[in-house]
């Protein structure tokens, strides 16, 4: 898999191709600080935490209200973490009904759609081609997920949307502790008219995104815009949230946002990207598994709670589980001692953190 730097001489003098995933972003690239949550926030952070960690059941369907609901697996549990919750908050403007609403109809959604069920056996043959690259991470540390229409290779259909919730899922995989969002970079060069999403394949793929992915873009960029683009824009701009065409950009310096070390060619970097599917597409999946695993045996070393740090998840530098985090408020409370039944001090919840924006 590629270094942090991937271009680089070689003994022989020519420089490296890069065929791989990067492993993470440059140094200097970091996510930002987010701001602590009012205590308001607070309040309803742990109302909906109480909600969620008290379902033992999740309906199988977001439509069929007859068959009656099945038990809520580990994987479901972990799901829900601490900023899993915090993003469907923000989203629902800080209503803890709506919150708790959506993020129940989440979990029957993917299970309907069977989200986790994708392999990548499956998607393989929308991938052959590279239209989708999943490849370095911009100035704010979010990984970089690339869309190419040119290089669109089979006919519109259902596989195709699944490639796209794929694709996300492994860029989700791929972020670094304390990242939230993903960069979206769209290359529309030559792609022929007629040749991108229908009407009705861009209403599908932004109701997947903002109902079931809220306050997962950080950033879309748009490049070498055709003049036939915008008549399709036109027609989904209604569908699209206004917070999310805010984060819209269309043809500007993709150096400005990517550090050109760790954007290809193609978009106006510095990296010499070639597109071998049966080098990449083993390399990235390699990659997102080791992630997942991680984050599942970090899950069950701190305890398998609803509520979890994703950091600590992730493996990030001195990241505490909620477990640990608890325990050292317990031992605090200790230390300070209880005078008269009076406890001498107050020790407040580990800060919770909000970040502005939506979807």
């Amino acid at each position: 898999m590629s270094e942090t730097t991937p271009e680089a001489p070689s003994t022989n003098g020519q420089t490296i191709v890069v065929r791989e995933p990067f492993l993470q972003p440059t140094n200097t690239s970091k996510p930002p600080t987010p701001p602590t949550l009012t205590p308001d926030q607070t309040t309803k952070y742990a109302a909906v935490l109480s909600t969620v960690s008290s379902w033992t059941t999740v309906p199988d369907a977001t439509s069929n209200k007859t068959n009656p609901p099945s038990p809520i697996t580990d994987s479901e549990r972990r799901w829900l973490t601490r900023e899993c919750i915090l993003r469907y908050l923000r989203a629902t403007k800080w209503s803890v009904p709506d919150a708790s609403k959506r993020l129940l109809s989440t979990l029957s959604w993917r299970r309907e759609y069977g989200v986790n069920n994708f392999t990548a056996d499956y998607i393989s043959p929308e991938q052959e081609t590279g239209k989708q690259v999943l490849c370095g991470y911009d100035i704010a540390a979010r990984p970089c997920l690339m869309l190419n229409p040119g290089n669109q290779n089979t006919k519109p259909g259902e596989r195709q949307i699944h490639h796209l919730v794929y694709m996300l899922e492994k860029t989700i995989d791929l972020m670094g502790p304390g990242q939230e969002t993903l960069s979206l970079l769209i290359n529309f060069g030559q792609t022929r008219s007629g040749s991108g999403p229908s009407l009705g394949q861009g209403k599908t793929v932004m109701s997947i995104l903002q109902n079931h992915y809220p306050e997962r873009l950080g950033r879309a960029l748009v490049m070498n815009v055709p003049w036939f683009f915008w008549g399709f824009f036109k027609l989904i701009t209604p569908f699209i949230d206004p917070a999310t065409r805010e984060k819209l950009k269309f043809n500007e310096d993709m150096r400005q946002h990517v550090p050109p070390s760790q954007l290809i060619k193609s978009y106006q970097g510095d990296v010499e990207f070639q597109y071998d599917h049966s080098i990449y597409w083993p390399s990235l999946n390699k990659l997102a598994d080791q992630k997942t695993k991680l984050m599942e045996e970090n899950w069950i070393k701190g305890g398998k709670r609803v509520g979890e740090y994703e950091a600590y998840l992730k493996g990030g530098e001195g990241a505490k589980s909620l477990a640990e985090l608890e325990g050292a408020k317990d031992t605090e409370k200790e230390v300070n001692g209880i005078v008269g039944g009076v406890e001498k001090a107050t020790i407040a919840e580990p800060p919770l953190v909000a970040v502005n924006g939506q979807a």
